[in-house]
């Protein structure tokens, strides 16, 4: 695995962490599977993929199946300015 200077993490990729978030906010309660399947119903990853990134061992989930999920709760990513 190739490993990158400006972007580096011990365990899951930040973007899990993010994600998650976005959902509990948005559901006012912790991730669970009918959460996935909603998610997965309105045009995201499977809801196994999704189980994986946020209980299971992946640690980078490629970047259109979180693009994916995000739209599918009417989110989309944007890239800023780092400080």
């Amino acid at each position: 695995m190739k490993l990158y200077g400006a972007y580096n993490f011990r365990t899951k990729d930040p973007v899990i962490d993010e994600l998650r978030t976005i959902i509990e906010d948005q559901r006012k309660a912790r991730v669970h599977g009918k959460h996935l399947t909603e998610i997965e119903k309105g045009g995201g990853p499977t809801a196994g993929a999704m189980r994986a990134w946020f209980f299971g061992k992946t640690r980078r989930p490629q970047s259109a199946s979180i693009e994916a999920a995000g739209r599918a709760i009417g989110y989309k990513r944007v890239w800023q300015k780092a400080k």
